[in-house]
C-alpha cells in the first residue's frame, strides 16, 4: 500500500509538468515572457526543500563523510549527465536544425535530471520524520511546472506540434516513479543508507538548481522577475515547511 502511494503521488509529479506546457499552448512565443518567474519559483522552491527538507535531516542523522559523498556524487550524477547529453547533435523526423537539438537537449536533460528527483520523493517517504514526504513532493511537484514550460518553448519554435510538446513534458519527468520506488525500497530495507540519499537527493537538487535552473532564469533582461519568483518560492517553502513541520 505505501508503493503504491508512492507511486501514484510520484506519478502525479510528473504530470504537474504538463502544467508547463499551458502557457505555451495559450501565449505562444510570449510565455517566454513568463518562463523566468516560474523558473525563479521553481528556484526558490528547490534550494529550501534541498536545504531544510533534505541536507538538515542528514546532518542531524549522519556523519560527515557520507553527507559529503552523498553531496558529491548527487551533484556529479547532474553534471555527467549534462556533459553527455551537451555534445549530441540529432534530428527527430524531418524536423531538423538548431531549434530541434536544443529541444532534445532540454528534453533529455529534464529526462535524466528527474532521476535524482524521484530519489530524493522516495528518500523523503521512507522517513519517519513528519511531513517531509509531503514537503518534498510539493517542492518538485512546483519546480516541475516550470520545465513544462522550458521544453515546449523551444519545441514549438522547432515546429513540433502540441500533442508532442504535452507527451515529452510529461515523459521528461517519468523516471521520478520509478526513482521514488527503487529509493523507498532500499532505504527502507537498509536504513543506515538514509542519512546518505538525503545528501545524494539533495546534491543533485542543488546542482539542478545551480547549473540548469538559475542560468536559464537569471538572462540579462529577466534578472527582476527570475527574483521575485525565487523569493515567492522560498518563502511558500519556508510557510509549507512551517504549516507540516519541517
Amino acid at each position: 500500500m505505501d508503493i503504491a502511494l508512492l507511486a501514484l503521488a510520484a506519478t502525479a509529479t510528473a504530470f504537474a509538468t504538463a502544467l508547463g506546457v499551458l502557457p505555451v499552448f495559450l501565449m505562444g512565443s510570449r510565455a517566454e515572457l513568463l518562463r523566468p518567474i516560474l523558473l525563479g519559483t521553481a528556484i526558490g522552491a528547490m534550494t529550501v526543500a534541498s536545504v531544510i527538507g533534505l541536507l538538515k535531516p542528514a546532518i542531524e542523522e549522519g556523519g560527515t563523510v557520507e553527507i559529503v559523498l552523498g553531496l558529491l556524487a548527487g551533484v556529479l550524477l547532474v553534471v555527467a549527465a549534462h556533459r553527455l547529453l551537451a555534445r549530441r547533435n540529432v534530428h527527430v523526423g524531418d524536423l531538423r536544425g538548431a531549434g530541434v537539438r536544443l529541444s532534445v537537449l532540454v528534453f533529455g536533460v529534464l529526462f535524466v535530471h528527474s532521476l535524482p528527483e524521484g530519489l530524493a520523493i522516495g528518500t523523503a517517504y521512507a522517513s519517519d520524520l513528519a511531513g517531509l514526504s509531503l514537503f518534498v513532493i510539493l517542492a518538485i511537484g512546483l519546480q516541475n511546472v516550470p520545465e513544462g514550460t522550458s521544453v515546449a518553448i523551444p519545441m514549438a519554435e522547432a515546429g513540433f506540434d502540441r500533442k508532442s510538446q504535452f507527451w515529452a513534458a510529461v515523459l521528461t519527468s517519468a523516471p521520478q516513479p520509478v526513482g521514488a520506488v527503487v529509493a523507498f525500497l532500499v532505504v527502507e530495507h537498509v536504513r543506515g543508507l538514509l542519512p546518505a540519499s538525503f545528501a545524494f537527493a539533495a546534491g543533485a537538487m542543488l546542482a539542478l538548481v545551480a547549473f540548469e535552473l538559475a542560468p536559464q532564469a537569471f538572462g540579462s533582461n529577466s534578472w527582476v522577475r527570475a527574483g521575485a519568483g525565487s523569493a515567492a518560492g522560498a518563502l511558500a517553502m519556508l510557510a509549507l515547511a512551517a504549516i507540516v513541520g519541517v
